[in-house]
Formats: structure tokens, C-alpha cells, sequence
């Protein structure tokens, strides 16, 4: 009997053996699924942000982010995931901490500017997008600016292109007015005033290469035409050519650029120059810029041969972002010498400045301005007519101060449609009569952007 009772104390006892083994196992394979659910899916991740469903792509790694702050890739993901559910602020301090990590991640560049422009921080953006994105000949207003590079910015990310560009074609009206100085007055030809029609067209690439390089290009046609058959129809044709690499929050640049213009009689003035700069974001608000240039400029023929020279140029610039990137103001220096010239009044030593300011009112409107002044002291006594001598005559170095001045109102009454009234008075002071001249142009353009 004893057997018996021994025998049936084992046969209770079994089930809560088998439950206790069950209850084990299951713990272990939970424990092991929340130890494998702690690393994120960053593949599938990637996959999903590529293919834009961003929602997604967030809810899969927002739960991970305290865990993999110091994740450069998983950061930069979350960030793109977070700028596609229009978390713009979210995005940009997930961009920010990624860049901290990794600064020379290009793509992570691109995207922080795109936040920027997403939060209406239109000069900021400016400043981010231009560490790894270049293009010349945009419009002055930084609205447009950063319009053309966040274009470029979406086709790289989101559409997974390394050739991004631009294109544009704008025309209107205007009037051209000659003002009066000393010169015209003595000369003639002062107080003409002539209606003109205006055309322009051009666009820029950029061509993406590996570990931060890039190529690109732009090219820039003007065509203006005077209801005055006396007055000239100019033309003007701009291009460029050069290679960048970006480096950390900077980036440097160098290659070619060339202009040619019509000067009217069948005479035109060509321009070539290589050139450099180096552009270093000091922070989301200050850039600062240094460049060198050397160009020759070239009157194959006509009345004008003997104002073909060289000049070598250095500059520097700063540009700030105020107003949480509503405003940006720009200042910049330049130095150089005019030289293997054959003009009657010698090489001449050159140096000047340019202040502007912009202003975003709103997402389809800005306004902006500038003013340019250059003063060049030439090397060689010369007779000129002088404005301050009873003969109008005299044995002189010639000494020139001249000035730009200009205003511009940007309004976008359809997408990609803007209207750009522009004011540009334009004054040449000089202690020789005939270098005395002043103009001031009004007109308004239509420009469409691609």
C-alpha cells in the first residue's frame, strides 16, 4: 500500500512539472524576441523610405531613437522618415545630430537644408545647401535660390539621381534712361531714354560623384532690344564649368567661367577666367567665403581693343541669416590689379565692396537689394579733360569711383511662375570728363523655373 501511494504522489505531481517547463520556455523565448526586437530593422527601414511611405518607415524606428542616438545611419533614416510626415523640427535636429556624427554625408546635408526650407528658414537653408550643392547665374532673392537647390536636394534623395538640374526662361519689359554727369554734358549724349524688350534663358546641372565630389555646369543667355534704332540691341551669353568637393560643414570649388558680350557695330568683349573659393558654415546663420580669380577680358576688334586686360582678383565674404532664416544680409571685399592692358591710362589697382539684403516675406513673396562700389587708381599719367580746370585739360592719373545700386521685388502668383519688377541706377564718377556716366533701368520680367 505504501508503493501504491508513492506511485500516485508522482503521477500528481507531473502536470505542474510540465507546466513549470512550459512556463520556462516561453519566458526564454520571449526574453530572446525582445533581445532581437531591440536592434531595429534598419534594412527594411531603408527600403521604405526609398520608396516614399515614410509613415511607415518612421513608426518602424521612432520606438528605437533613445537607444540609437549616436547612430549617424539610424538618425539620418529617422530624419527622412520625420521630414516625409512634415516633422519639419523633429527632421532637422535628427539631420543635425547625424551630421554630428558623420559630417561628411552629403545626402545628410541635402536633407537638413530641405528641412530648413520646410520650417520657411529660407536663408539657412541657403547656407546648408550650398556646403555640397553648387550653382551660378540663379536669381538675386534667396526664395528662388533655395527653391532651384531644394528641386536639386528632392531629385537626389527621393528620386535617387545623381545628375540634378534647372532650367528657367524669363522676359518682359523695361526702360533704359542715360543720365546726367559732367560727361554727357560736355559730350553728349546725355537724358536719352529708350523702351527696350528683354529675353533670357539658361539652366545649371549638377552631377553627384563619390565621397563628396561633384561637377557642375551652368549656361546663361540675355537678349535685350531698344525701340530706338540709335541704341544697340545687346546680348550676352554666360557659362561655367567647375569641380567641388565638400568637406565637413565647408566646401571648395574651382574651374572655368566665361561671358561674351555684343557691343554693337558687330564688336564683342570676351571674358574667360579660372577661379577658386572656399565656403566654411561657421553655423545654421554665418557663412564665410574666400576665392581668388584671374581673368581675361578681350575686344577681338573695334574701337574698344586697346580696354582688353587681365585682372586678378582675391575677395572675401560673410553671409548672415537673421529673423529665423526670413532675412539674409551678405557683405563681401575684393582686391586686384588690372594689367597687360593697352589702354592710354596704364594697369590700374582695383578695390571695392558689395552689400545686400534680402528679405522672405511670405512663401510667394520677397524683396531684396544691393549696392556695389569699386574704386581703380591707374598707373599711368595721362591728359584728359578734367571737370575742375579753366581749359578742361591737364596732366592727371586718372581715378575712378563707381557705383550700383539695385532693388528687386520677387512675387509667385503661380507655382513656378514669378513677377520681378527690378530698379538698377548705375554711376561712374571720375576725375577724367569722358569716364563721367550714369544710367538708371526700370523693368518687369516674367520668369518661368523647370
Amino acid at each position: 500500500m505504501i508503493k501504491i501511494r508513492s506511485d500516485c504522489r508522482g503521477q500528481a505531481s507531473s502536470p505542474w512539472r510540465s507546466a513549470a517547463r512550459a512556463f520556462a520556455v516561453s519566458m526564454a523565448m520571449l526574453a530572446a524576441q525582445a533581445a532581437f526586437a531591440a536592434d531595429p530593422d534598419v534594412p527594411r527601414a531603408e527600403q521604405l523610405v526609398r520608396e516614399g511611405k515614410y509613415q511607415e518607415a518612421y513608426d518602424l524606428l521612432s520606438p528605437f531613437e533613445d537607444a540609437n542616438s549616436n547612430d549617424a545611419t539610424f538618425t539620418y533614416l529617422l530624419g527622412r522618415a520625420a521630414l516625409g510626415t512634415q516633422r519639419g523640427e523633429k527632421a532637422k535636429a535628427l539631420f543635425e545630430r547625424s551630421l554630428a556624427t558623420r559630417p561628411d554625408n552629403v545626402a545628410a546635408h541635402l536633407a537638413l537644408g530641405r528641412a530648413y526650407f520646410a520650417l520657411g528658414q529660407y536663408a539657412e537653408a541657403k547656407i546648408e545647401f550650398e556646403t555640397v550643392l553648387r550653382f551660378d547665374n540663379l536669381p538675386p532673392d534667396v526664395l528662388s535660390q533655395v527653391g532651384i537647390y531644394d528641386q536639386a536636394a528632392r531629385q537626389s534623395l527621393e528620386e535617387g539621381k545623381s545628375l540634378t538640374g534647372f532650367g528657367y526662361a524669363e522676359t518682359g519689359v523695361g526702360h533704359y534712361r542715360v543720365n546726367e554727369t559732367v560727361g554727357t554734358r560736355t559730350f553728349g549724349g546725355g537724358d536719352r531714354s529708350d523702351t527696350f524688350y528683354n529675353a533670357r534663358v539658361g539652366g545649371g546641372a549638377n552631377y553627384a560623384l563619390q565621397n563628396g565630389y561633384s561637377i557642375d555646369a551652368t549656361l546663361d543667355y540675355r537678349f535685350r532690344y531698344y525701340d530706338n534704332p540709335d541704341s544697340r540691341d545687346d546680348s550676352d551669353l554666360r557659362w561655367r564649368l567647375a569641380g567641388s568637393k565638400a568637406l565637413g560643414e565647408n566646401n571648395l570649388s574651382a574651374g572655368f567661367r566665361g561671358r561674351t558680350s555684343y557691343r554693337g557695330d558687330g564688336n564683342y568683349r570676351n571674358d574667360v577666367s579660372i577661379f577658386t573659393d572656399y565656403r566654411m558654415r561657421y553655423d545654421p546663420d554665418n557663412q564665410f567665403t574666400v576665392g581668388a580669380d584671374v581673368r581675361r577680358r578681350r575686344y577681338p576688334e573695334g574701337p574698344e581693343r586697346d580696354r582688353s586686360r587681365t585682372t586678378a582678383l582675391v575677395s572675401a565674404g560673410w553671409v548672415n541669416s537673421f529673423m529665423e532664416g526670413k532675412g539674409s544680409f551678405s557683405l563681401t571685399g575684393h582686391a586686384g590689379r588690372n594689367y597687360a592692358t593697352s589702354r592710354p591710362d596704364g594697369d590700374s589697382n582695383v578695390f571695392g565692396a558689395t552689400a545686400a539684403l534680402d528679405y522672405t516675406v511670405s512663401k510667394t513673396l520677397s524683396w531684396g537689394g544691393f549696392v556695389w562700389w569699386e574704386r581703380d587708381m591707374f598707373a599711368s599719367d595721362n591728359i584728359h579733360f578734367h571737370p575742375d580746370t579753366l581749359d578742361n585739360s591737364i596732366l592727371l592719373r586718372r581715378r575712378d569711383n563707381l557705383y550700383e545700386v539695385g532693388a528687386y521685388l520677387v512675387w509667385e502668383f503661380v507655382p513656378t511662375w514669378t513677377l520681378r519688377p527690378e530698379i538698377l541706377w548705375i554711376r561712374d564718377q571720375s576725375n577724367s570728363i569722358g569716364a563721367n556716366y550714369s544710367s538708371t533701368e526700370v523693368w518687369i520680367n516674367v520668369r518661368k523655373g523647370f
